[in-house]
């Protein structure tokens, strides 16, 4: 018989629950942390939220959940740096930080999940990176969360991440062994069929053409709006280029072509919403620079949406050979494989099945039971080094 596993009380930072938030941090913690509170009826979960706006979850009676203070965001720097301390309050034995950063009580394991290794690379890389939106609050903002993360990665008794190329990218960013971090795949939300009404009623609301593609506003849009005026003149007027993102700043290329009329933006389109526009959508364009896993894909897969990205990063490993892959930086490519996608009926239901097939091995209940278990390892490892030698 094996031996009965002791259970844990762990602390979770969720904060992210509780700023109104959206995006692919946002989503991999409430999905996560859902599927935890479900699967550890064995061990004891604190929640640590604020009050900077109604918490999104409503947690079952085995579950502690504690409202940190909000005033301003400074608040948000004051409870980065307090946090340990509830913890140790409560007597956690693991604190567990999902959002990048986060430093638990001296005698606590603490796990961090860190995204992708971009918060560890030299600061002047990071602020001068393609992506990056040129202001003083945002570089102010890069800079903080540089600092945190790379001095969370280096205490931490285990890092997790999102994928086997951001294990490998962390490790050599923050001089780590391999074998403290922990790759854990993102889950594929469930999602219900959507209906050709449903549809409808979203793209009239939005005035969408009959066909367009989508892609995300903030993941390298240049190369898709580039692209686009290389495709054949028939093709671009029996479609057009829809962007989605979470705010109104964009890079000036995007920014153009909406002027121009030559590209629709949308702004924070809800979860309904977006789940629509992904099933209406003809292809989803992902040409990102850099990614450390990619949830729009799985959503894109789980709406039967063909695909068409860019072979870095993690995106190789998340869609197999269920996209079409380019060089990022490649507007000719991009827009071949766009007119093979548009141009043929057999193609777009090949890549449509291929997606279907491959997000059902993404699910987050399987996610949760890989994170409790790195949960207990560092529980463990914890143990070990407060003991001491043999």
């Amino acid at each position: 018989m094996s031996e009965r596993v002791p259970p844990m009380r762990v602390g979770i930072d969720v904060r992210y629950l509780s700023h109104g938030l959206i995006g692919g941090v946002h989503t991999y913690v409430k999905r996560l942390v859902t599927e935890l509170i479900d699967l550890a009826r064995e061990d004891e979960l604190v929640l640590y939220a604020d009050a900077k706006a109604a918490f999104e979850l409503t947690p079952p009676a085995h579950v502690t959940v504690r409202i940190l203070p909000w005033r301003s965001a400074l608040s948000t720097a004051v409870n980065d740096w307090t946090l340990a301390r509830r913890m140790a309050d409560d007597r956690v034995d693991v604190a567990f930080f999902p959002t990048n950063h986060g430093f638990g009580p001296a005698r606590a394991a603490t796990v961090v999940t860190v995204h992708d290794a971009l918060n560890l690379l030299p600061l002047r890389q990071t602020l001068t990176s393609k992506g990056h939106t040129r202001s003083a609050r945002a570089a102010a903002m890069t800079v903080y969360l540089h600092l945190m993360t790379a001095r969370a990665a280096a205490r931490a008794t285990l890092i997790l991440t999102t994928s086997a190329f951001s294990r490998g990218a962390i490790a050599a960013a923050s001089g780590r062994s391999i074998d403290d971090i922990v790759a854990v795949h993102h889950g594929a939300a469930p999602t219900a069929p959507i209906t050709p009404s449903r549809i409808t009623e979203v793209s009239d609301r939005y005035k969408l053409p009959s066909r367009y593609v989508l892609a995300d506003g903030l993941k390298n849009p240049g190369v898709l709006v580039n692209a686009w005026q290389r495709l054949a003149p028939e093709l671009r007027r029996a479609a057009a280029p829809v962007f989605f993102a979470r705010h109104p700043r964009v890079l000036p290329i995007l920014q153009a072509a909406v002027d121009a009329g030559e590209a629709r933006l949308l702004v924070r389109p809800s979860s309904d919403e977006l789940a629509a526009l992904y099933a209406g959508a003809s292809a989803f364009v992902f040409p990102s620079w850099i990614e450390g896993f990619g949830i729009p894909l799985l959503e894109a897969m789980s709406h039967g949406t063909p695909i068409v990205a860019s072979d870095r990063g993690s995106i190789p490993e998340v869609v197999g050979d269920a996209a079409l892959l380019v060089d990022a930086e490649d507007e000719t490519q991009l827009a071949t494989a766009l007119t093979r996608v548009l141009t043929s009926d057999v193609e777009a239901a090949r890549l449509r099945a291929l997606g279907l097939a491959r997000v059902a091995r993404f699910t987050w209940r399987r996610a949760a039971e890989q994170t409790m278990t790195a949960l207990r390892e560092a529980r463990e490892r914890r143990q070990r080094a407060r003991e001491g030698p043999a």
